[in-house]
């Protein structure tokens, strides 16, 4: 019976949208809280300041069904974190299974849309079984739109995506065109074809969680990091928005700043590395000595750990920070370490977030399996973005820097801005003990044999006084200064003050064509 009167209408109006809240089958809903999941809208309400998500596109349903449910399988709107606005959708997995229709293709659309000329963040909560088969080519026509609009949005404002439950098939694209992916142990899955279909078209027997799990998608260098449970996951993805701008016309948010006095923190560097130049140490205790505190958010550390890459702040605002991990490979640069690298100073660069890196790096990693791997083209990638990067940026240099790794982690000559080097620095084309190979390899073997560890040891003294010595590179213009360790966090800030203004002119053209 059609409503009438005013009390009828907003009754029914009201009817509408309490069944809107949690409109899935009882079933659906009794499967989803048997599991211990959380519905969209809490899944919101986790990320947000408390009141201020605006819902729209709540009764959006399937066309030309009346019985079909409200939301069509995802929750829209806009809410604030920390004060500042995002856009944000989230899957519904008890109504088609979270699956993309037209109506679902729509409101994401049109969320998107106003993201874009917002300028704010986009969070997707994504938690779907892929296209929706009924639909048919509908489904996958949303799906195109959606990527579409993903593409004005990227560099534009930064796009989010937390992996709450099932990705598959076409649905996986949409988050990994994402500037960050978070995953959640346990739960994340996300593959292109899942383990049924696997198994009946080339016979390989294998589990959701080893073909497309948390762990081992973050191995395979798909997620930006993996939380223990769905609370840290949130916690990490409001870590990044508050280091990251609204858009690339608005400034990162500034927060407190220590002063300049020295700190404990500060002279506890003069006695962190190891004297032994071949020995590990850990470069997550220096990086949590030269920022403003020791908060670092690490963005993919269990992709290329060798290099690290994350989010610290310097005088009250975001950098980004690239540096070689001594205790994975010697700090060697791999494959899959260059492209996490490359990936991330692009990101930065993109919201014009400065960046630091801090080296000890003996080179490229040598070897048939990284060849084979495709370490020239990946490799080159890490170089074409420092290149290409036209933000301010800061290299600190505080133990080996040998060959191409030298050039790529930061050097002056690829557009680095302000180069410091610690007295503990080896900047060289390779080490000593490379060198002696290469250089008096001949030498040696004419020697007899009792003569050749001393005569080696001689040659790599000589070459490490001479050759690997900082002070060549200062006295070249390569290092802008030669710091104690204890200055660093100080010399840094004093950098990105002077450096705060810096503007670099782009060419006319259309596109740059990287190494892809």
């Amino acid at each position: 019976m059609t409503a009438s009167t005013m009390a009828e209408k907003l009754a029914d109006l009201r009817a509408r949208l309490e069944q809107a809240q949690d409109p899935g089958s009882e079933r659906a809903k009794a499967r989803r809280d048997e599991a211990g999941d959380t519905s969209p809208r809490e899944r919101i309400a986790q990320l947000v300041d408390e009141g201020s998500f605006v819902e729209i596109g709540a009764l959006g349903r399937t066309p030309g069904d009346p019985d079909a449910p409200y939301s069509d399988g995802v929750v829209c709107g806009f809410g604030r974190v920390g004060g500042r606005p995002i856009a944000v959708y989230a899957h519904d997995k008890t109504v088609y299974g979270g699956s993309v229709g037209v109506t679902f293709g729509r409101k994401v659309c049109n969320l998107l849309d106003r993201a874009s000329q917002l300028g704010c963040p986009v969070v997707g909560i994504q938690d779907s079984g892929g296209a929706r088969i009924q639909d048919a080519v509908t489904s996958l026509a949303m799906y195109s739109e959606i990527a579409r609009r993903q593409l004005p949005l990227s560099g534009q404002s930064p796009q989010i995506s937390l992996m709450l439950g099932k990705c598959a098939g076409g649905a996986v694209y949409a988050p990994v065109t994402n500037d960050f992916v978070v995953a959640v142990d346990g739960r994340t899955e996300m593959y292109v074809t899942g383990p049924a279909v696997i198994k009946s078209v080339t016979g390989e027997d294998i589990t959701p969680q080893e073909l497309g799990g948390a762990q081992a998608t973050a191995a395979a260098g798909n997620v930006s990091y993996v939380a223990a449970e769905e609370s840290e996951a949130f916690d990490y993805v409001k870590d990044l928005l508050d280091h990251l701008p609204t858009s690339v016309w608005e400034p990162v948010p500034q927060v407190w700043a220590p002063d300049d006095s020295e700190t404990d923190r500060d002279l506890e560097l003069d006695t962190l590395l190891p004297d032994d130049p071949n020995a590990g140490y850990d470069m997550m205790d220096v990086l949590v000595r030269i920022f403003d505190t020791e908060d670092f958010v690490e963005v993919m550390p269990e992709y290329g750990p060798n290099i690290i890459t994350g989010f610290a702040r310097i005088d009250g605002s975001s950098v980004g920070v690239v540096a070689s991990q001594p205790m994975h490979l010697a700090g060697c640069i791999d494959a899959a370490a260059a492209e996490k690298a490359a990936r991330f100073i692009r990101i930065c660069n993109a919201y014009r977030i400065p960046l630091v890196f801090v080296v000890d790096t003996p080179g490229y990693l040598p070897g048939v399996e990284q060849e084979r791997q495709g370490i020239i083209h990946r490799g080159a990638k890490l170089g074409f973005a420092m290149v290409e990067a036209s933000v301010p940026i800061v290299t600190v240099i505080v133990r080996k820097a040998y060959g191409g790794a030298y050039a790529v982690m930061g050097s002056k000559n690829m557009g680095a801005d302000m180069n410091f080097a610690w007295p503990t620095a080896q900047i060289a084309v390779m080490g000593a003990d490379a060198a002696a190979v290469m250089v008096y390899g001949r030498q040696l073997a004419e020697m007899p044999e009792e003569q050749r560890p001393m005569a080696k040891a001689m040659f790599m003294s000589f070459y490490n006084e001479n050759m690997t010595s900082p002070y060549m590179a200062a006295e070249r213009g390569y290092v802008d200064a030669m710091i104690q360790p204890s200055e660093t966090r100080v010399r840094l800030r004093q950098a990105l003050r002077q450096l705060r203004t810096k503007e670099k002119a782009d060419n006319p053209k259309r596109h740059l064509i990287a190494p892809l």
